[in-house]
């Protein structure tokens, strides 16, 4: 689980850790780990500080604060998702092993998971490959055949309904006007927003960028970040196409997938909605992140299959 550092806080309050009590906690938290192995690592990650423990282990430390009880109520939540998405799972994926509690040395919760080896995939890397395309739908079909057990998606984030989110891009269109081409992506928006919505919810891991795809040898190999898995609208997880895979891979993944004109244009606006706010807000702090936007919004608007 690797990545890029990057090159200042992200937050306008961001948490800190050195490396000296990251140790400290671990070892309190973990008797038996050796603190010869504790080491902070360079990643993109937005929302932790991520902690290799050993070869099997791995805390992560959130960036922002919150209310504590709140937030330990969220990891615990976070836990029973990470191990029933593990368990459905045709990839490698993390499971919980425990939670840290605050401290004077980090103020909030935070929690300690297996590893998953791998390289963070990248809007590049895995764009040209064929069985990527293959891997990633066979997540996708592996993850719709999960049960719901009647459960509905809640919550104010990404996978219900699209106009839920229309204050959040019309400001990240208004803040991007130096930054990319935002009359003709507001004119796809206009499209996108009023595209109705028919499929019942399936089982969708929610956060399907590229930084918590593994791969290996053009493979994908693990899925991290799994703390949001539940219902969603079903093409939620599409943006992965426009994440990773180039035109020729997308139009592969859509056939293994047999998705539906509607449903695959949802999946375009989903991974607009996600995208929009990467540019401005990483713009300074992390150029992994930024560019992953301009990626993933150029190849929405060259894709000549949506808007």
């Amino acid at each position: 689980m690797t990545g890029s550092m990057v090159t200042g806080p992200m937050h306008p309050d961001q948490l800190v850790l050195s490396q000296e009590h990251a140790a400290q906690l671990i070892a309190h938290l973990l008797p038996a780990a050796d603190p010869a192995t504790i080491r902070l690592l360079p990643t993109s990650a937005t929302t932790s500080i991520v902690v290799r423990i050993g070869e099997d282990l791995a805390a992560r430390f959130p960036l922002e604060p919150s209310d504590p009880d709140a937030a330990r109520a969220a990891l615990t939540a976070e836990h029973e998702a990470m191990a029933e998405f593990a368990a459905v799972c045709p990839l490698p994926a993390p499971e919980p092993v425990a939670l840290g509690e605050p401290s004077a040395e980090f103020p909030m919760p935070w929690s300690v998971q297996t590893w998953v080896p791998g390289e963070a995939a990248g809007p590049v890397i895995l764009g040209g490959s064929d069985a990527a395309a293959d891997d990633l739908a066979a997540l996708l079909l592996a993850l719709r055949a999960a049960p719901t057990r009647d459960r509905r998606f809640q919550g104010p984030g990404r996978g219900g309904d699209l106009t839920v989110h229309e204050d959040w891009v019309r400001e990240c269109l208004e803040r991007s006007r130096d930054l990319l081409p935002v009359d003709i992506l507001a004119a796809r928006w206009e499209r996108w927003r009023r595209l109705p919505r028919r499929d019942p919810d399936v089982m969708s891991h929610c956060d399907l960028i590229p930084a918590n795809l593994l791969t290996a040898g053009g493979r994908l190999v693990g899925v991290l970040d799994a703390g949001g898995y539940g219902p969603a609208d079903p093409a939620l997880d599409l943006v992965g196409a426009w994440h990773l895979l180039d035109a020729e891979r997308r139009t592969r993944l859509r056939e293994r997938l047999g998705t539906s004109d509607l449903e695959w244009e949802r999946g375009a606006a989903w991974a607009f909605v996600q995208a929009i706010g990467l540019v401005w807000y990483y713009v300074d702090t992390n150029p992994t992140m930024a560019e992953l936007g301009r990626s993933t919004l150029r190849r929405l608007m060259d894709d000549p299959g949506i808007g």
